[in-house]
């Protein structure tokens, strides 16, 4: 192999993502969620986050803590917890990158674990990876007898391979 690209564990790629990335998995789940949730009412709150998470409030305390001392969000004790613009920037992305991993999945036709699917690879896409899905995704609606095309060959490849 020619490629100058060296291979690691899947643990040492999340390693070298780290050195890059100031969130976390679970702070980038947060803040998604906290955008997803202030899209109506411009806020949350801590119950509500919690709920949404399936966590514990005091988890969703100190999390909501953390992302407020990165300036990403601005929360009072029991209060109301309301993104800053770099979160809100942040969280648009965030969910927007779940929605194409979403999107893509179900264009390829994955039913089981949908969720779970796009929790695990919207993690550990890369912004480029993204930047071609999304433009499958388009693809794909753009030209939807091509995309018919490939549901018959998905089927016809599944009853193959049975």
């Amino acid at each position: 192999m020619n490629n100058n690209e060296d291979f690691y564990t899947v643990r040492g790629y999340e390693i070298l993502g780290k050195k890059k990335k100031m969130l976390s998995h679970s702070m980038e789940d947060y803040l998604e969620m906290i955008y997803r949730n202030s899209l109506e009412k411009g806020y949350v709150r801590i119950n509500t986050l919690a709920e949404s998470l399936n966590v514990q409030a005091p988890s969703a305390t100190k999390m909501v803590q953390k992302l407020t001392r990165l300036g990403l969000l601005k929360y009072e004790k029991y209060g109301i917890i309301k993104l800053t613009p770099a979160g809100e920037k942040i969280g648009r992305f965030l969910l927007e990158r779940h929605e194409t991993i979403e999107d893509f999945l179900k264009l390829i036709g994955v039913k089981e674990k949908l969720l779970v699917n796009v929790e695990l690879i919207e993690h550990n896409v890369t912004e480029g990876a993204l930047a071609k899905i999304k433009i499958l995704n388009s693809f794909f609606k753009s030209y939807p007898e091509i995309f018919e095309k490939f549901k018959e060959y998905s089927i016809s490849h599944i009853e193959d391979s049975s």
